[in-house]
């Protein structure tokens, strides 16, 4: 198993290095292009989720830990906020046409398996794809 861990702030400005990063570790997989931009796509969203939700746009830190295994790969996203509660956790019904609430939705779209874990603070997502 080869693992990445990254630290960073809770900033919209960090998420740009936070993109690269996670490209730079889906190069090494047999992801197409299209497969790879949607792993992107939905790990900025649930940093962003974080960043508006669980720190209310503060300045905090977040973990992220990249693990790639034979014909899998995961993403750990660890953060010391408000914790969330996995039942309540749901995007917009599609059919309602307007700007934003579609991060869940992309999460569960470009992941096999995603789980929440409310932590004593914060939470824990774990997001699995098989390769």
């Amino acid at each position: 198993m080869s693992s990445v861990k990254l630290t960073f702030q809770s900033r919209t400005e960090t998420l740009c290095d936070v993109r690269a990063s996670v490209r730079e570790f889906l190069a090494e997989t047999a992801l197409s292009e299209e497969e790879s931009q949607l792993v992107v796509l939905a790990l900025d969203e649930a940093c962003t989720n974080i960043i508006r939700h669980a720190y209310g746009n503060a300045c905090k830190t977040i973990r992220m830990e990249m693990q790639k295994t034979p014909g899998k790969i995961r993403f750990i996203l660890r953060d010391y906020g408000k914790s969330c509660d996995p039942g309540k956790i749901r995007g917009r019904r599609l059919e309602e046409i307007r700007p934003g609430g579609l991060g869940v939705h992309i999460i569960r779209q470009a992941f096999d398996r995603v789980v929440y874990e409310p932590c004593s603070r914060g939470t824990r997502l774990t997001m699995e794809r098989a390769i």
